[in-house]
């Protein structure tokens, strides 16, 4: 067999029995009919599961399949439609655990592979690179999701939750969207987004984040720019809009600025930023170190609640 061939089979082998097939049931008539479906991996010995907020929100009733075939009841635990991810529990035992990766670490042109259920159809596997990092996507519903891995990894309806995973078998992606008409460009949450707002929804059932109201994307810096300043770090955030009406459009950011620090401390990745704007940082004065052309420049602002 050919070494690619091993190399997926082993990843897929590490992960699969922990990814699960998620269906949708609303109530019509005093019955629970399906109503959509989807993926999702399970990440915790005590049954919690990540998928989509768009798979897992508003059902009256979750049923989450198991590769053995075994069916579950899945309770919602919360959802964060900005970032278009959920979470959801199950009580039972007898699974295995997804083992979640570091996607800070991802490079572009690196093997990855999805598992999901695309059309009803379980556990199935394909693969591609990483694309782009760091991207924003706009949804059908007009929001903005942040901190996006693209790839040419082919995705379909049903695909949505499950885990993109590492030629090593670790989870660095929640597979998110696909666009309309598109070939070959799908896009996951990255992994270290949806650890750091885990948390958040296990506790509190929702995520409190602060908003700049910017869309960016991560682009490495000149080697002349790193030299000049001493910095520590070789990417940053190219600001690609301002939102009108937000903190950043009130305050001296442009498009075109790249941000290197947030409160003195170093950016290079979108969910670096993200963790940052947190909800401790709502109604303070901040501070954004960005390049603009060759100048470094500080740039003040307030972050508000994302509403």
């Amino acid at each position: 067999m050919d070494s690619f061939s091993e190399t997926v089979i082993s990843a897929v082998g590490k992960t699969k029995n922990a990814v699960v097939k998620i269906d949708i049931l609303m109530k019509h008539d005093n019955k629970f009919k399906p109503a959509g479906s989807g993926s999702g991996f399970i990440i915790s010995s005590d049954g919690y599961i990540f998928s989509n907020s768009h798979v897992v929100s508003g059902a009256d009733k979750i049923k989450v399949t198991l590769l053995d075939g075994r069916e579950e009841e899945g309770f919602l635990i919360g959802a964060d439609p900005d970032t278009d991810f959920g979470v959801i529990k199950i009580y039972s035992t007898g699974y295995d655990v997804a083992k979640l990766g570091d996607s800070d670490e991802l490079k572009i042109g690196q093997l990855v592979i999805a598992i999901g259920n695309p059309f009803g159809y379980q556990h199935t596997v394909s693969t591609g690179v990483v694309s782009a990092l760091g991207r924003t996507l706009k949804t059908s519903s007009g929001r903005f999701v942040e901190n996006i891995i693209q790839s040419d990894v082919p995705l379909n309806p049903g695909n949505s939750g499950g885990p993109m995973i590492t030629a090593e078998g670790e989870v660095i992606g929640v597979n998110t969207a696909i666009l309309q008409g598109a070939q070959n460009l799908s896009f996951s949450l990255d992994i270290n987004t949806a650890k750091s707002i885990a948390g958040d929804l296990i506790k509190d059932g929702k995520v409190t984040k602060a908003f700049l109201g910017i869309q960016y994307q991560e682009i490495t810096l000149h080697p002349r720019i790193v030299n000049f300043y001493g910095l520590e770090i070789n990417k940053g955030l190219l600001i690609t809009s301002i939102e009108p009406n937000s903190p950043a459009y009130s305050s001296s950011l442009l498009s075109g600025d790249i941000i290197i620090q947030f409160n003195n401390e170093d950016i290079q990745s979108s969910s670096a930023l993200f963790k940052k704007l947190n909800k401790e940082v709502i109604g303070k004065n901040s501070r954004l170190t960005v390049i603009r052309h060759t100048v470094k420049k500080e740039i003040s602002l307030t972050p508000v609640e994302k509403k």
